[in-house]
C-alpha cells in the first residue's frame, strides 16, 4: 500500500520516501529544504541522519550545504511515524492511515478553496509580465499586498489562485514553496507589486531589493508648485498604535546625490532617501515622478508632506480642505499614487529575459480624468 504526503512517495516495502526537486525549489542549500519538508526536525538530527545515510540526495551522502537542482532525487528512510512526527502532520502513531490522509485533503482542501476565492474575488488585478520565476502584477487601489486579518483576501492569496487556476503549481507543491509577494505597496497605493513563482525567483528579487538595484517609480499628484528635481533624505520614526509615520529630514538637489553620506539611524528611526521630478504643473498642483530609492512603509506620503508638498487625496498626511476639495469634485477618496515602472539591473542565466528591462503599468483613469490642461515643464 503507498500513502502520500505532499509528494514524498512512501516505498512501505523498504520504509522509504522519495522526491525530486522541481524548478520551483531550486538553488537552495539542501538543508534548508530539508528544514521546509520536515518543518518539526531539528538541525542536529537532521545533519545526523545526513551522516548516516538515512537521508541522501542522488543515492549519495550529503552534509546540507549542496545546492539542491531540478531533478535531483531525494530520498528519507524513516519509519512512517516519525515521518508524520517531524512533517508537523500528527503526532506518532495518534492517527491511523486513513484519518491522517482525510486531515490532510480536508486542510488542503480548504486552503486551495481561499486562494481560488481570492483569484475570482479581486478579478481587477492584472498581469503585466511572468517568466518560470518571477510575475509583475498591476495591484488596484483598495488591494491588500498581503492579509491584515485571517479573514483578507490579499494579493499574495490572489497569487497562489492564478497559480493554481492555470495549473502553474499543483495543490501538493504548495507544502515545499509558497508563491509570494516580494514587496508591499499600501491598501490604497496602485501599481507595480513583484511576485515569486519560484525559490530562484524570491531569491533574485529578494537580492535586487536589498541592494536597491531594482529601480521603482512612481507617479503621484501633490499639492502646489514644484519646479525644481530633488533629492531628500531623512529619518522614519513609527508609531505601531496609529500606523502612522512621522519624518526628519534634511534636503538635497538630485545632482548633489552622488555626495551624500549614508547616516546612522537611532534605533527607532529608519533613514530614507526620495527623488523626485516634476512632470507638469496644473493650477495647484504638481504631477511628479517620485523614485522610490530606500523603501519604507508611507514613506512616499510622509515625506513630500514632511516638505510641504502632502499627495492628493491622502487624508492621513495630507491637506484635507484640498483633499475634500478634489474629493466633491472627482471623488478622489485615497492618496493618487501609482507604482507605475520598474528597471532591471543587467542580469544573468536565468533571468535574461528581464536583463536591463523596464517594465510599465499604465496610470488609472483618474490620473487623466483630474489632470486638466496646465504649464508644460
Amino acid at each position: 500500500m503507498a500513502c502520500v504526503f505532499s509528494r514524498l512517495r512512501f516505498v512501505m516495502r523498504i520504509g522509504m520516501y522519495q522526491t525530486s526537486i522541481t524548478e520551483k525549489e531550486a538553488g537552495q542549500r539542501f538543508d534548508k529544504y530539508l528544514h521546509r519538508i520536515l518543518p518539526n526536525a531539528g538541525s542536529s538530527f537532521l545533519y545526523k541522519m545526513l551522516r548516516k545515510k538515512n537521508i541522501t540526495l542522488n543515492d549519495r551522502k550529503a552534509d546540507g550545504s549542496e545546492k539542491v537542482a531540478v531533478g535531483d532525487s531525494v530520498k528519507i528512510y524513516f519509519a512512517r511515524e516519525t515521518l508524520l512526527k517531524f512533517r508537523g502532520l500528527a503526532a506518532a502513531g495518534s492517527l491511523n492511515d486513513v484519518e491522517q490522509d482525510n486531515g490532510m485533503m480536508r486542510e488542503r482542501k480548504s486552503s486551495t478553496t481561499d486562494y481560488l476565492a481570492a483569484y475570482r474575488k479581486l478579478s481587477g488585478v492584472q498581469v503585466l509580465y511572468e517568466n518560470k520565476h518571477i510575475l509583475l502584477a498591476d495591484k488596484p487601489a483598495g488591494v491588500l499586498s498581503q492579509k491584515a486579518e485571517r479573514t483578507d483576501a490579499s494579493l499574495n492569496e490572489w497569487l497562489i489562485g492564478y497559480l493554481l487556476d492555470s495549473g502553474y503549481i499543483k495543490e501538493d507543491e504548495l507544502a515545499f514553496f509558497k508563491p509570494s509577494v516580494c514587496n508591499r505597496l499600501d491598501r490604497n497605493t496602485s501599481g507595480i507589486v513583484l511576485c515569486a513563482k519560484s525559490l530562484q525567483g524570491a531569491q533574485l528579487l529578494g537580492e535586487l531589493l536589498k541592494n536597491r538595484t531594482l529601480h521603482k517609480y512612481y507617479q503621484t499628484y501633490v499639492k502646489g508648485a514644484v519646479r525644481t528635481e530633488r533629492l531628500v533624505e531623512g529619518y522614519l520614526s513609527k508609531d505601531e498604535n496609529h500606523n502612522k509615520v512621522s519624518v526628519t529630514l534634511t534636503e538635497k538637489t538630485a545632482s548633489e546625490g552622488n555626495a551624500l553620506l549614508q547616516k546612522t539611524a537611532d534605533a527607532e528611526k529608519a533613514y530614507i532617501r526620495t527623488c523626485y521630478r516634476p512632470l507638469e504643473i496644473m493650477h495647484d498642483k504638481t504631477l511628479l515622478e517620485v523614485e522610490l530609492i530606500t523603501g519604507k512603509p508611507h514613506q512616499i506620503r510622509a515625506h513630500l508632506a514632511s516638505i510641504g508638498h502632502p499627495l492628493l487625496g491622502d487624508y492621513k498626511y495630507g491637506d484635507k480642505a484640498w483633499n475634500d476639495e478634489y474629493r466633491q469634485k472627482y471623488h478622489v477618496k485615497y492618496q493618487l499614487l501609482h507604482a507605475y515602472k520598474v528597471v532591471f539591473p543587467r542580469l544573468s542565466a536565468p533571468f535574461e529575459d528581464i536583463s536591463e528591462k523596464t517594465f510599465y503599468a499604465k496610470l488609472p483613469d483618474i490620473f487623466h480624468i483630474i489632470g486638466n490642461p496646465g504649464i508644460m515643464l
